[in-house]
């Protein structure tokens, strides 16, 4: 009972923080999950495969593992999440039909070829056979079928991305076919997100519920179970505390070509600076979140065997303007607060590693506009703005309401930088502090929504139509959107260039959107973000770090540069 006895030690010492949640890739908070062989469990008891018990007198003193501490544990039902820790467990645990690579490009995975109509609305796509479900069910054509009818019906986590998919249906048990209303010219990149679950099980354990004969459509039994097929199955939960998956021996990918490969790997929902620098410096952790501040990374470099990993991953940082809200309803107004940011001290001093932003995509993402008007930090330049708003003259009436996020400290020195140098030209700006919770909340509303807010955004697929479509009119009253564009021009232009087949053709129709926004300015474009985490280098090999080391991109699709059955880990650690 080694394992066991661990994990309730450790449940202890970290039960008493309270885990809050930052959602860097989209929306509300809910569920977890583990396969079908498991008997059903509480949320607060571990759970396990039949297959593979818990704990057993066979169990090792010593396993490979990976423990990474996130902002959250995840949401476990790949309709209902849609964070980075849940699509961080969603590319371990599930398959999908196609996979992101780090030039952006796709490569078969479930499917091992497809057919797409000249007309782009219909895709056929032909499965790979034998793969097996972490029950030992076999992946059939129905079940990719079942997967995208529940997710569309849900309407939670990526089912946006599907907005265009009308049908789909069965052609024979290898092979599905996808039916458009209209042409979707990134479907195949967006299919990453089309997480495969095994039916019969999933139906097996549905409960009453919302929808019709589908009961819950297992919602309840995916808090707690998963029906995946990929390369590691869910172990153990323990709801607000952690995710402790394991590997699963029989995947259809085999392991020959990765000896080396964690056991299990185990996301722990805290990012605590002291509680992470403790379960780094006792060998109890092995990659830290990308949120921890500069200063507690400093502390935990010093740390025998701990680096720094700096990773560009396709990452944003915004300052949210509403642009229905006076005063930065303001074209001018808005770029007289875009010209108050010292960018380069953002990103060598409080930020370092980061660049500053082009525009609303980042570099590494395909599509991005390289030739944009960039702003920088020039008072002279933001006071000139500002005399052409139609404020200027009354500025003490109206007041800049900045909320940042709480749980991200550094976010607090951007905005504070904005008000010392926004209050040498006459503007007036209150900082104030405030939880995600809060954030998501306000932005549902335009009239609750502050003038200003920090928030990041990461392409959920490797195209900047998905980053651009944030600008479209459908998201707002998400916090995906707080700047309430609703621009009809924009949102024809985003349509007319999604709906477009040819890549070069769309790429040159997100350059032409990506200016008319930055001339717009509804939002600041503070920098691209770069991951940095602390990690455990002499336990571990992080494929993504070692790419960025050479100059090569990270995987721009978030979660997946944490596909943990690419890493290496160089020594065992003490059962958890």
């Amino acid at each position: 009972m080694k394992i066991i006895k661990s994990l309730i030690r450790r449940s202890k010492f970290l039960s008493p923080i309270l885990v809050l949640i930052i959602v860097f890739s989209l929306f509300s908070l809910s569920s977890c999950a583990q396969p079908s062989s498991t008997p059903v469990a509480s949320s607060s008891t571990p759970v396990a495969s039949s297959s593979t018990p818990v704990a057993s007198s066979s169990t090792p003193a010593t396993e490979k593992i990976i423990r990474i501490d996130e902002d959250s544990i995840p949401r476990l039902d790949p309709a209902v999440g849609s964070d980075l820790s849940s699509a961080t467990y969603f590319c371990n645990v599930y398959d999908s039909l196609v996979f992101p690579l780090r030039d952006g490009s796709i490569e078969p995975l479930l499917a091992t070829k497809w057919e797409a109509s000249d007309d782009g609305l219909t895709y056929t796509f032909y499965l790979r056979q034998g793969v097996k479900f972490h029950n030992g069910d076999e992946l059939t054509a129905e079940d990719v079928v079942f997967s995208m009818k529940r997710l569309l019906t849900i309407g939670e986590g990526f089912a946006f991305l599907f907005k265009d998919v009308e049908n789909v249906k069965a052609l024979d048990s290898y092979s599905i076919q996808f039916t458009l209303k209209k042409p979707f010219g990134p479907f195949l990149q967006a299919l990453c997100r089309l997480y495969i679950l095994n039916e019969k099980q999933v139906m097996a354990n549905k409960k009453e519920g919302n929808y019709g004969e589908f009961g819950d459509y297992g919602r309840d039994w995916l808090l707690t179970h998963d029906a995946g097929s990929g390369p590691y199955m869910l172990k153990e939960i323990k709801q607000a505390e952690y995710v402790l998956c394991e590997k699963f021996k029989d995947y259809w990918g085999g392991w020959d070509k990765f000896p080396d490969a964690p056991d299990f790997f185990k996301e722990i929902g805290t990012t605590e600076p002291v509680t992470i620098r403790t379960l780094m410096a006792r060998g109890e952790l092995e990659i830290t979140d990308p949120f921890q501040t500069k200063e507690a990374l400093n502390a935990l470099a010093q740390i025998p065997g701990v680096e720094i990993a700096t990773i560009h991953s396709g990452s944003i940082g915004y300052v949210y303007l509403n642009t229905k809200k006076a005063p930065t309803d303001d074209i001018h107004f808005r770029k007289a607060l875009a010209y108050c940011v010292d960018y380069d001290t953002l990103c060598t001093q409080i930020f370092p590693g980061y660049t500053p932003a082009k525009g609303p995509v980042a570099s590494i993402t395909p599509g991005h506009n390289p030739n944009l008007f960039q702003y920088k930090f020039d008072l002279t330049k933001a006071m000139e703005e500002l005399k052409q708003s139609k404020y200027y003259g009354q500025l003490d009436q109206y007041p800049v309401e900045f909320h940042w996020v709480s749980e991200l400290p550094d976010n607090e020195k951007i905005a504070l930088m904005i008000q010392a140098n926004a209050a040498k030209i006459g503007i007036k700006v209150n900082v104030v502090k405030v939880p995600w919770l809060t954030v998501t909340e306000e932005l549902s509303k335009v009239e609750t929504t502050p003038n200003a807010v920090t928030v990041s955004y990461m392409p959920n697929y490797a195209d900047a139509g998905s980053v651009l479509e944030r600008y479209h009119s459908r998201s707002c009253g998400t916090w995906i959107q707080g700047e309430w564009l609703q621009d009809p021009q924009i949102d024809a232009m985003i349509d007319d260039a999604l709906a477009t087949l040819d890549a070069k053709e769309r790429y040159q129709k997100y350059y032409e959107i990506q200016e008319k926004i930055v001339d717009l300015c509804p939002s600041i474009f503070l920098f691209e973000k770069a991951d940095r985490s602390a990690f455990r280098a002499d336990s571990i090999i992080w494929p993504s770090w070692e790419e960025a080391k050479a100059g090569r991109p990270s995987n721009p699709v978030m979660g997946y540069d944490y596909y943990f059955r690419e890493f290496k880990v160089l020594k065992k650690s003490p059962s958890t």
